[in-house]
């Protein structure tokens, strides 16, 4: 698929000057600092080191004081205290989190894990019965509630209350709840892209503060917070940044016993970054909620003994494997739909729909979607006798108020700019395509449509180097220091021109491309690379010149380390 190259506006020249003056990097890395609004010795420190004592105070969280207050009195009334989560990993681990910090102190907490098929996501009916079947008169909601509008009434109904700690858009009408959202009206909390995890961390934060206790009481739940910051794919500016960086400490030095494990059975044995948190550990613990139960994922996160995780371990491995069969099949599956059909090939968005497909897989099959045909996704699966899917969109179009710009055709829906989930009656599927394409139609240009490279810098292969051959250069070692990476930080992506085969480039199986390049004005410099589903450009680059857009990473093989290219787009010279 063909893609537009972006490079990102360079910063002011005095700030890259200041940069290269005071913190002492080249002109390259001085750019990338200044487009991260880094542009002095002092915001350079606070970025490259961050310091715990950067978090907010948890108080100036509009209703923590209210919700602190409610669970205290919780304690000293002797109720039963029910923590409830979605099921996915941001869902899962804000559970893990906020049940092990209760029970250290105080013995009357359960947890509850809605059943994806059988209740669907959020606060379900089933849930709130179960709270009333087993007295419990206070519910900790997490990563969900913010719509659960009727649902929480029943619960008062039955003399239940809510506290909702979540971060997904609320809507017009709040529940009747004590709510933890710093994106809802009146909430001057100063950093608004917390995880549904990290807004259930920062009460964690309020009630360790309120007891006097010191952070190193909680620090050992960053490495949950971490992995919700990866697994949801939220900022890792700010807050969030504090958070994954010493989240990211933990899980290296002294991960939980449920995390260890997962990593054993990934034969993962290098540090973790947040690309590992998002590929290794995170499909793991959604592959529980996906294919069986979220409890399951919970149930490893709270182990504190090795013989306590070994079967569950195992069978979450198990449902991981399963998941990626079901993945690969339903994509072909979908793929096809589409392919057949000349309404959706012609369409601005893709709405695919099967009764037999797995509902625990259609968000990830609409991500493998936009791989193919870059267009705001749906994909829906009949669940109790109605449709229900996850929907994924491209930047620059809002999934969520694209739905809600059809919400009478729908049930029930949720989400963020980029995510979504919903349901809707079956009956109403082909208003719904129609409505919503429209609705893409009017919000999206041609160019929007073509997949967009954002470019860092261009440089030359010697600014990476700067005079060192062979080993790990000095460019790359900073670089580094910029993780963890994630939207609103993303690792730099490079462009270098008029680049060369050396005659060792080669085709890999599976059609990837294993590089050997280097420029025509510096010959001596030649770097390798490797190029994931580039093998089609194997035989033209042996003749022709190209441009070449790529990241940086380190290359672990054999006991030795070298710098690489990661292709990702390549361009011959006409």
């Amino acid at each position: 698929m063909e893609k537009r190259w972006v490079i990102k506006k360079h910063p002011e020249q005095d700030d890259i000057v200041r940069l290269i003056e005071e913190v002492g990097v080249s002109r390259p890395i001085a750019n990338i600092l200044g487009q991260r609004n880094i542009k002095n010795f002092q915001t350079a420190k606070k970025f490259f080191r961050p310091e715990l004592s950067d978090l907010h105070d948890p108080f100036l969280m509009k209703g923590m004081k209210e919700a602190v207050e409610r669970i205290e009195e919780a304690i000293v009334n002797q109720e039963n205290i029910l923590i409830y989560g979605d099921y996915d990993v941001d869902g899962t681990t804000a559970v893990a989190l906020m049940y092990s910090y209760l029970v250290r102190e105080y013995e009357q907490v359960g947890y509850y894990i809605p059943d994806r098929y059988k209740e669907g996501y959020g606060i379900s009916r089933t849930g709130v019965d179960f709270a009333i079947d087993n007295s419990f008169s206070l519910v900790i909601a997490l990563d969900c509630g913010i719509k659960a509008i009727n649902e929480i009434e029943y619960a008062a109904e039955n003399g239940i209350d809510f506290i909702v700690c979540d971060h997904h858009l609320p809507g017009n009408e709040l529940p009747k709840a004590i709510i933890l959202n710093p994106k809802q009206k009146g909430c001057t909390y100063p950093f608004k892209e917390l995880s549904g995890c990290g807004v259930g961390f920062k009460l964690v934060q309020a009630l360790n503060q309120l007891a006097g206790n010191s952070f190193d009481t909680i620090e050992n739940l960053l490495d949950l917070v971490v992995v919700s910051i990866g697994a949801d794919i939220v900022s890792m500016s700010g807050e969030n940044r504090v958070l994954a960086y010493f989240g990211l400490r933990r899980i290296n030095t002294n991960p939980r016993i449920g995390f260890q494990r997962i990593l054993e059975l990934a034969n993962k044995k290098d540090d973790l970054t947040i690309r590992d948190v998002v590929f290794t550990i995170a499909p793991r613990i959604n592959a529980a909620g996906r294919i069986e139960s979220g409890t399951q994922a919970v149930e490893l996160l709270l182990a504190e003994k090795f013989d306590e995780v070994e079967d569950v371990s195992n069978l979450i491995n198990q449902h991981n494997q399963t998941r990626k069969g079901l993945d690969r099949e339903i994509t072909a599956e979908a793929l096809q739909i589409i392919e057949r059909d000349n309404w959706l090939m012609n369409a601005k968005s893709t709405v695919v729909f099967n009764e037999k497909w797995h509902k625990g897989v259609v968000g990830i099959v609409a991500s493998r979607l936009i791989e193919t045909h870059y267009k705001p996704t749906l994909v829906l699966t009949e669940s109790n006798g109605v449709a229900v899917g996850s929907a994924r969109s491209i930047p620059g179009f809002n999934i969520h108020d694209a739905i809600e710009a059809c919400s009478d055709l729908v049930s029930q829906f949720g989400g963020h700019y980029f995510a979504a989930g919903l349901t809707l009656p079956i009956e109403n599927i082909p208003a719904f395509k129609l409505r919503f394409n429209q609705v893409a139609e009017e919000r999206l240009s041609p160019k929007m449509l073509t997949p967009e490279i954002e470019i860092d810098v261009e440089i030359d292969f010697r600014d990476i180097f700067e005079n060192q051959l062979g080993g790990i250069p000095k460019f790359y070692r900073i670089l580094k220091q910029l993780a963890p990476f994630g939207p609103d930080n993303m690792m730099p992506v490079f462009v270098s021109r008029n680049v060369h085969d050396t005659g060792e480039s080669r085709l890999l199986k599976d059609n990837h491309l294993k590089l050997s390049v280097y420029q025509k004005e510096y010959p001596d410099i030649r770097i390798g690379g490797i190029g994931f589903g580039f093998g089609d450009y194997a035989s033209r680059i042996i003749n022709e010149p190209f441009d070449l857009v790529y990241t940086l990473e380190e290359n672990h093989w054999n006991g030795y380390s070298n710098l690489q290219l990661v292709v990702k787009d390549i361009r011959f010279i006409k």
